[in-house]
């Protein structure tokens, strides 16, 4: 049974890479495999605010990344179009808060490490008008805008289309997510940033040094900016053994401790999945985007969003107050992007 506070929360979630399971399929089938598949999972979850990352696999890259971009973009555009019901895409605000109204799941689009636009810095423009809210710059490894974190050795910032590209995003409304950057660049970030910006799924990397993670240093310069930090659900960033339910809250409680109870949100990164939907049976060692972390494992019984009433029910148990516990669980994400989006 729900927990009476969960079903109060508004649930929202920075990171579901549910986009990339859908869009593989033919786009007739599209709204009506997430209706069956991920629908029931979100609503089971109580989720009512979900974050779509657009993000290309290698097999897209390069020649097909932009096109792959465009077609997860589209996905994202059908699949609410043909459950009007169920879920509204917003582009600000506003709208969220009328999805929200309406009995429906919010959709926000985002981009994860810009596929396919690289030092195109003028295209940023056109993801926004097609919908795009939130976007990184980098993934694991270096793209023309910056490098992502399994490239800290080299110490490198944004380049000069990165900073373009900074400035070009806070310009439209697009915030910026830290998540996957650099150490150097989210510095360097953080240095130009004159808007909030976000984290949509980082972990405490006092807890698990992994440079996938967040440094205490890191995480209160994110909230210093009015930012949100999403804690990673991903059993590799929590623990370097098997990840518990324990290891996971700890990590909320860090993050909270640190950056404020008001900088925290849900990044699950729910990719077990969506990977093994598109890995054949035949391969089923990840991909150069693994970088040695094993892509199935996961936190039990938070194999997918129907887990995460036990989320507020663990902060609970860990003796968090039920308002402090409504914020992580959603409300932060949500005054964040009414504040970020208008």
């Amino acid at each position: 049974m729900t927990l009476p506070l969960h079903q109060q929360a508004i649930v929202a979630d920075a990171h579901n890479d549910l986009l990339m399971a859908v869009a593989a399929r033919p786009h007739e089938q599209w709204a009506e495999f997430f209706r069956r598949q991920w629908l029931p999972q979100l609503r089971a979850g109580g989720v009512r605010l979900q974050v779509l990352p657009v993000f290309i696999d290698d097999e897209f890259r390069p020649e097909g990344a932009l096109r792959q971009t465009l077609r997860m973009i589209e996905c994202a555009h059908v699949i609410a179009e043909g459950n009007p019901g169920a879920v509204r895409l917003c582009r600000t605000g506003a709208e969220i808060d009328a999805a929200l109204a309406d009995g429906l799941i919010a959709l926000v689009l985002a981009l994860e490490s810009m596929p396919g636009l690289d030092a195109s810095v003028e295209l940023i423009s056109t993801v926004h008008r097609l919908g795009v809210r939130i976007a990184s710059i980098a993934h694991w490894g270096r793209t023309p805008l910056a490098d992502g974190s399994g490239e800290d050795a080299t110490g490198s910032g944004l380049t000069s289309d990165g900073v373009a590209a900074l400035a070009e995003m806070e310009r439209l409304g697009i915030i910026f997510d830290i998540s996957h950057l650099g150490a150097t660049g989210v510095a360097h970030v953080l240095e130009l940033a004159t808007k909030p910006v976000m984290a949509t799924h980082s972990s405490a990397r006092a807890l698990r040094d992994h440079h996938r993670n967040l440094t205490d240093e890191q995480l209160r310069a994110v909230a210093a900016t009015g930012g949100i930090i999403c804690v990673n659900f991903f059993h590799a960033f929590l623990s370097e053994t098997k990840a518990t339910f324990d290891d996971l809250l700890d990590h909320f409680e860090h993050i909270a401790a640190v950056a404020g109870i008001d900088h925290v949100g849900i990044g699950a990164d729910f990719v077990r999945e969506v990977m093994l939907d598109l890995t054949p049976p035949w391969c089923c060692e990840g991909d150069a985007n693994s970088r040695g972390v094993d892509p199935f494992g996961y936190v039990e019984g938070l194999e997918g969003p129907a887990g995460l009433p036990l989320v507020t029910e663990g902060l609970l148990k860990r003796g968090l107050a039920e308002d402090d516990v409504l914020k992580i669980m959603g409300g932060n994400m949500h005054r964040f992007f009414k504040e970020r989006l208008g």
